[in-house]
């Protein structure tokens, strides 16, 4: 069975929004309705009662999913609006039910998702006192926020929702908070209201000036060894057509990152596959001996750069990204262009372009390529954990959603299932937070409920909000769990090994849970897979499955993550290259 996509008609209280609101918090729930709003996750408290009384009274307004914990909630936006393209929506208390929103918040604003979060707050008469449930929302999401609101005026409701999404939303998106004080939810909302806005301090760059865009063509017209990085920019941008366009024109080699993963198919002999940290072989060095690097939407983080002094040290750098603060912020950066990379990428579709000389370092790249592939090996202590990624990838015909959660098994996932489809990739990436993969593909799956959505997990990071199995039984939602157990914080025990002369401290796990019978408990079916000669019949088994599944899979335990450039050391310095 599948979830719901959208309101049926039949439950729909579009009716009812027309009438005059009782209540500030009916006036939200008309406002979240005249947003397009469909789906809002959420755990009710002392502070939001009056919304959520509201909400019962319009019910059919939006869905509602109740998540069993607030970090569930917003990482399951997080998933929703990475699928979707949507503006993810988020309902929480006071007090801890807005501080368990933090990680959340953090990670949407480094990966830049565009989320409305709604905080219940004290009322205004006790803000300030350390009244119960009271904590200082401004305060603390200012540093992880787009903007944050606190609501003074009811009638200053609806300019600040309509401002809320316009913000979160366009120009780099993020999240935007809007807290609101208990007594502005019951107030009595008499007009006039204030529902216009003007942001003269916001207005975005979108269209590239034309100046730099003949600056970027002189310099790639001039390369010998031209290179485009491709991150989530392209993707938020839905620039992936041009993209494509532009790259086949004048057969420009690609390395994308973890997050702009799908932004270009990834099995286009143009691919060199994923660069940085776990990166391959052919894309590292790619970045170190290009002399042209065009970079579309990516942050040039330092899991991209690996030593900033050893990152391309001979190329010419040209940027283009809607957000002016991040070029220049990393990386020396020669050629600027600020704007959306649809606009920027229409820009350069427009110019003709110089047949490039660039054969040689084509072939190079291809030797590279050949000479230097992602390898592992299978031993008969465990399922091979990339050999297993292969598999799923070719059980899926390399066209699920994936999402991920953070460590050994993200970077085997990133290797190794290859995407050709953009938005298909759901990855916690600047923050890197554990328990963030399972929930995302509830939101996924209740974003996109016709595909197939496929959570790769490991055993540590499912166990961090695995109480939300209980959506999966109570919405009806196919997601395939599967689990790459090793019984290890796999990164952090690769990192001891290889950093801290094999000193285990606190990263083995003496015991785990039995996933087959916690899955059991939670009514969805278990799994329990050993040996590599069953994996085959397994998936085939529970892709086919019309439910939820959790997976269990027994990986090779120390099995590492390969190619690893180091902390410190430069992009072409590389271990695990060869086996």
């Amino acid at each position: 069975m599948r979830a719901e996509a959208k309101i049926s008609p039949e439950t729909s209280n579009a009716a009812a929004i027309k009438e005059k609101p009782r209540t500030g918090a009916d006036l939200l729930i008309d406002l979240l309705v005249e947003q397009n709003v469909d789906t809002v996750f959420g755990y009710p408290g002392g502070a939001v009662l009056p919304i959520y009384d509201a909400m019962y009274r319009k019910k059919g307004a939006f869905r509602h999913v109740l998540t069993r914990h607030e970090q569930g909630a917003i990482f399951a936006a997080e998933g929703y609006a990475r699928v979707t393209g949507k503006t993810g929506v988020v309902i929480a208390t006071s007090g801890p039910g807005a501080t368990n929103l933090i990680t959340g918040i953090t990670d949407a604003m480094m990966d830049s998702i565009p989320l409305v979060i709604f905080t219940g707050q004290v009322a205004n008469t006790v803000i300030g006192t350390d009244a119960f449930q009271e904590s200082d929302v401004l305060g603390i999401t200012t540093p992880i926020t787009k903007y944050n609101y606190q609501v003074d005026d009811v009638r200053d409701l609806p300019r600040i929702v309509k401002e809320a999404f316009h913000i979160a939303s366009t120009g780099r998106p993020g999240p935007v908070v809007i807290d609101i004080p208990k007594n502005i939810s019951e107030a009595l909302p008499e007009g006039p209201f204030n529902s216009e806005f003007d942001l003269p301090g916001y207005q975005p760059t979108t269209k590239p000036n034309p100046m730099q865009i003949r600056k970027l063509i002189d310099a790639l017209e001039k390369a010998k060894k031209p290179l485009v990085i491709v991150g989530a920019g392209v993707l938020f941008a839905d620039a992936t057509d041009e993209l494509r366009q532009f790259i086949e024109r004048s057969e420009l080699p690609v390395v994308h990152t973890l997050l702009g993963k799908g932004a270009f198919p990834g099995s286009h002999p143009l691919s060199l596959g994923m660069g940085g940290m776990h990166g391959t072989y052919t894309a590292n060095m790619a970045m170190y001996e290009c002399d042209f690097m065009l970079n579309i939407g990516a942050r040039f983080d330092d899991r991209l750069t690996g030593n900033l002094k050893h990152f391309a040290p001979n190329a010419k750098v040209a940027h283009i990204d809607i957000d002016p603060a991040e070029i220049g912020k990393n990386v020396k950066t020669e050629i600027p262009v600020v704007a959306d990379a649809k606009e920027a990428l229409k820009a350069l579709l427009k110019k003709d372009i110089k047949p490039l000389n660039h054969r040689e370092w084509l072939d190079h790249l291809n030797e590279n390529k050949k000479k230097y592939p992602l390898w592992y090996e299978r031993t008969n202590e465990g399922i091979s954990p990339q050999w297993l990624v292969e598999k799923i990838h070719e059980h899926t015909n390399g066209g699920a959603i994936v999402t991920t959660d953070v460590g050994q098994h993200q970077m085997w996932a990133a290797q190794f299932y290859t995407l050709d489809k953009p938005h298909n990739w759901v990855s916690s990436g600047g923050l890197g937070a554990m328990g963030f993969g399972f929930p995302a593909a509830i939101g996924a799956q209740l974003g996109r409920p016709d595909d197939l959505v496929v959570s790769i997990n490991g055993d540590g990071g499912f166990q961090m909000n695995m109480q939300e199995l209980m959506l999966l039984k109570q919405w009806n939602l196919p997601v395939k769990v599967i689990i790459l157990n090793n019984a290890a914080l796999g990164m952090v025990r690769q990192w001891q090994e290889e950093f801290y002369e094999e000193r285990y401290s606190e990263s083995v796990f003496e015991m785990n849970p039995d996933f087959v019978k916690l899955a059991e408990s939670f009514g969805i079916r278990g799994v329990k897979v050993d040996k590599e000669e069953d994996v085959d019949n397994v998936l085939k088994d529970i892709l086919s499955y019309d439910g939820p599944v959790v997976a269990d899979f027994r990986i090779i335990p120390n099995e590492k993550v390969y190619p690893m450039v180091a902390p410190g050391k430069g992009i072409n310095e590389m271990l695990g290259v060869e086996k």
